[in-house]
């Protein structure tokens, strides 16, 4: 067997086709919907209770935060409405709910400080992210206000012009 030693130089850069950008890698589902239906004001990290069969489908990526809020019972927050489907190899033995309510774990200030957001002044709590912290599972949420129409237009406008930028720079360089 003949070895070849190969070296590049440092201007060339090897690709391998396994390889697959993604903004974050922990990132497991993002609430998109969110970033334009509300104004953020103040962000919190909180983290999950959840079943084995769960964080197997959530390793899977079936999970969905569209339509997902949260709300606080007993000075405790739970999310709720987050969908996360069942593994069929997973959960043979347990009756899973896709819909059921998840326990947030916060402490008690941070608890104190969302549900005077939520009461005093307007706001509504939401959830932002899912992402892996480790071998957990961590939950962003934010304290947020609704954006009136002229907002949503405005925040339209703006992602567009982003949009048409890029083009006009990728169509420049040629």
């Amino acid at each position: 067997m003949i070895h070849y030693d190969v070296q590049y130089p440092s201007s060339c850069r090897v690709k391998t086709l396994a390889t697959k950008k993604k903004s974050n890698p922990g990132t497991i589902a993002k609430n998109k919907k969110a970033g334009f239906e509300y104004r953020f004001h103040e962000k919190f990290e909180a983290g999950l209770v959840l079943e084995g069969w769960e964080v197997k489908s959530i390793r899977a990526g079936r999970i969905q935060l569209t339509d997902t809020y949260i709300f606080f019972k007993r000075n405790e927050a739970f999310l709720l409405g987050a969908n996360i489907t069942p593994l069929h190899s997973a959960s043979t033995h347990v009756v899973a709910d896709a819909q059921r309510l998840r326990k947030l774990l916060l402490n008690r200030r941070e608890i104190a400080r969302l549900i005077g957001g939520v009461q005093q002044k307007g706001f509504t709590c939401v959830p932002l992210a899912l992402y892996w912290k480790g071998p957990l599972v961590k939950c962003e949420l934010a304290l947020a206000s609704g954006k009136k129409e002229h907002d949503k237009r405005a925040t339209i406008k703006e992602r567009d012009w982003q949009r048409d930028k890029q083009r006009i720079a990728k169509d420049y360089q040629r």
